[in-house]
């Protein structure tokens, strides 16, 4: 049996602001619309489904894997922002990237107060194992 993550709805108060901020920030295709959500296609075929009803949200923790490349225009536009960032999850070291399993890292909130985290390098170095999804049916 063959299990792919597809979609993931994040929950938002203003969904076209929070689309535009993952684009702009991770500098990821125009967002869509898709039924009622603002859609965002990540580059592993999975999509990040943005809604806008929720008067407030419970912050909640999203980890993207990039390249090393990626990285530094990620990081770039952060700094260009202004954005405070943080090197750590416990938000101990401002200002600042981690070479945590030999990568890089660091730590920042969207505009509804989710914790993103840009990483280089999975946790313990973990390999990237994924595979072409199965089109013959």
């Amino acid at each position: 049996m063959t299990v792919h993550f597809d979609h993931h709805i994040l929950p938002s108060t203003d969904k076209e602001r929070t689309a535009r901020f993952y684009a702009d920030i991770l500098g990821l295709p125009e967002p869509r619309v898709e039924g009622p959500f603002t859609a965002l296609d990540l580059d592993n075929d999975v999509a990040l489904y943005v809604a806008g009803w929720e008067e407030r949200v419970v912050p909640q923790h999203y980890a993207f894997l990039v390249s090393e490349a990626e990285f530094d225009a990620i990081y770039a536009r952060l700094t260009e922002r202004g954005l405070r960032h943080w090197a750590d999850p416990h938000r101990r070291q401002p200002q600042q990237i981690n070479h945590d399993d030999g990568g890089r890292g660091t730590y920042f909130h969207d505009p509804d107060g989710h914790f993103v985290e840009i990483l280089t390098v999975r946790y313990g170095g973990r390999p990237t194992t994924v595979r072409p999804l199965d089109t013959a049916g």
